[in-house]
């Protein structure tokens, strides 16, 4: 009986464990999801080494369209975003592009330009993922990266991003994301009231 009742003890005491370090594991997978917003806010621009794969490096290319110079184009199936620019070329961007469910397309205007852009998520967002904060200040550790080009009445933007990684990849909630160092150069080449064309994919991979 004394053995028996020991054996029920220990069982106990095993179980009461395994709850404990599944709270702490939960406790530790929600801090990590915040430190990952909370990079230090005293670097000014990014770093070096942070670069995409080199097939969505930035670079002039051949480009022919009937659309204006200094238009953008989004082509959501190559995950590149072009700036017009005279003479049949285009500045070529690697990009970010929204996952399954969350793509669109249209024509839109730069409506705005942010520096550094503070994030406020959207309530579908926190609906989705109630564990984000609900405003951040910008800075390298912010989702929206280095610069933000807002479209017309939307919620969706062009923006930079604080995980390269994810250049070339069906990842966001709609939103087009850039390298820092690469949305730093578009916007600065972009006027407010550039037209924006966003060509859906037909696939999402």
């Amino acid at each position: 009986m004394v053995q028996t009742s020991h054996l029920l003890l220990r069982a106990a005491m095993v179980a009461a464990v395994a709850v404990l370090a599944t709270s702490y594991s939960g406790t530790i997978a929600v801090a990590q999801q915040f430190a990952a917003y909370t990079e230090d806010p005293a670097v000014s621009e990014p770093a070096p080494d942070h670069q995409p794969a080199e097939a969505y490096a930035r670079q002039m290319v051949p480009f022919h369209t009937n659309e204006a110079p200094g238009t953008i184009i989004v082509d959501t199936a190559e995950r590149y975003l072009y700036l017009v620019q005279p003479n049949d070329m285009a500045v070529r961007y690697g990009i970010g592009v929204g996952r399954l469910g969350f793509q669109w397309s249209g024509v839109e205007r730069v409506s705005r330009k942010e520096e550094w852009p503070d994030w406020t998520p959207p309530p579908e967002m926190l609906g989705r993922q109630p564990y984000l904060p609900r405003f951040m200040a910008g800075g390298p550790g912010n989702p929206l990266g280095a610069r933000a080009l807002y479209l017309g009445h939307t919620e969706f933007r062009i923006h930079g991003t604080n995980q390269p990684e994810t250049i070339g990849h069906a990842v966001s909630s709609g939103c087009i994301r850039l390298d820092d160092a690469d949305v730093i150069d578009l916007y600065n080449r972009v006027q407010v009231g550039a037209k924006v064309v966003v060509r859906q994919s037909a696939h999402v991979s």
